[in-house]
Order: C-alpha cells, then sequence, then structure tokens
C-alpha cells in the first residue's frame, strides 16, 4: 500500500486540515465530474463539490486508515450529495410549479441550438439515461466514467461487489438498446429529409 495514501487517509481522519487542502486538490475534479455526470448541470456540479468536501470534514472521522486512494470514498459522499441535491431540485421545481404563470414570449434559442448535431447527441445520452434507474446511472458513472474498479465502486456505494456488477450490467444493456434505437430513428429522419431535399433547396 502506498505509504502517502495512507498517511494522508491518517491526516484527514485527524482533521489535519492541510491534508484537506491536498485532498480538495488531488480530487474535486474528479468529483466535480462524477457529479456532473449524474446531473447533466455544470451548476449543481459545482454546488455538489462544495458539499462534498464539507461533507467529508464533517465525516472524517469514519474515513478506515488502512486503505488506499481516498477516491472511491469521496465519490461515495458525492453521490449521496448529489441525491439529497436532485430532491431538492425536485421539490423546488414542484413549488415553482405551482405559483401563477405570467405569459411569457417564446424563445427560439433552444430550438435554434436543439438542430447542432452536438446537441442533440447529448440529448439521446441524456434520455438513454434518464431511462435508467438511480442505482444503475451511479454505478455506470462510478465505474465507466471515474473509472473506479468494481471493488472501489462497491466501497464508494457501500454495497457488494456482486451488486456493482448486475447493475453495470443491466445499465450497459439498457443504454445499448436505447442507443441502438435512437439510431435507427435518427436514419428514418434522414432519410426523409434527403427525400424532400431537392424540393427545399430554393429556401436557401
Amino acid at each position: 500500500m502506498d505509504t502517502n495514501l495512507r498517511n494522508l487517509r491518517k491526516r484527514i481522519r485527524a482533521g489535519d486540515h492541510d491534508a484537506f487542502g491536498d485532498l480538495f486538490d488531488a480530487y474535486a475534479r474528479s468529483v466535480y465530474n462524477h457529479a456532473y455526470r449524474l446531473t447533466g448541470e455544470w451548476s449543481t456540479a459545482e454546488d455538489v463539490v462544495s458539499l462534498t468536501f464539507l461533507d467529508a470534514w464533517r465525516l472524517r472521522d469514519r474515513i478506515d486508515e488502512e486503505g488506499g486512494s481516498p477516491r472511491p470514498w469521496l465519490l461515495g459522499i458525492a453521490t449521496n450529495v448529489t441525491r439529497n441535491t436532485r430532491r431538492a431540485a425536485r421539490r423546488h421545481a414542484a413549488a415553482v410549479a405551482r405559483l401563477p404563470r405570467d405569459e411569457t414570449v417564446r424563445d427560439f434559442a433552444d430550438e435554434v441550438a436543439g438542430r447542432l448535431d452536438d446537441a442533440a447527441q447529448l440529448d439521446v445520452v441524456r434520455t438513454a439515461l434518464a431511462k435508467l434507474r438511480r442505482a444503475e446511472r451511479e454505478v455506470l458513472a462510478l465505474c465507466v466514467w471515474s473509472g473506479l474498479g468494481y471493488e472501489a465502486a462497491a466501497e464508494a456505494l457501500g454495497v457488494p461487489v456482486g451488486t456493482v456488477r448486475s447493475r453495470l450490467s443491466r445499465a450497459r444493456t439498457k443504454l445499448a438498446k436505447h442507443m441502438e434505437l435512437s439510431r435507427t430513428v435518427g436514419q428514418m429522419r434522414d432519410d426523409r429529409t434527403h427525400a424532400v431535399g431537392p424540393l427545399r433547396e430554393g429556401d436557401r
């Protein structure tokens, strides 16, 4: 085991402020990326980073001194923070939806942006991820995007390794089916667009 990592864990557990500075410098980006993959929102991801390290300080006595990288521990905290943040956001959205609505002028910016290829691809991915169960999204984010092994992901989520494997397998299967369906539908749309293309060229 890396002596530096072991010492870092001990310093964190002891409440060493410099150790937490080192922890933030080393893993803030990883937490940020993980939070974005779960939420799809940069501003929310920034909030999750702040809350994660605040919780890490509050929960410092729970980190095991005998371990390797503290990254799984941090990502586990970030996963819980994200769950709470999303629940709070849903409650807020529900409260706002109950307020009287003023008439607004339609904004075409989103409609135009939606025609861009990159935006369309991102929408496909987000739609696919939304179809996964929360537990499946979390294990996908940890194992595929954050690069944790099964054991580290199990540590982060507090579940058995076998559970991580089965959730990841289900997530990959569901994503593959949705992406294939999206490609088929997209191809059908392209074919229709090409078929009417000559009739629309004069409008350019």
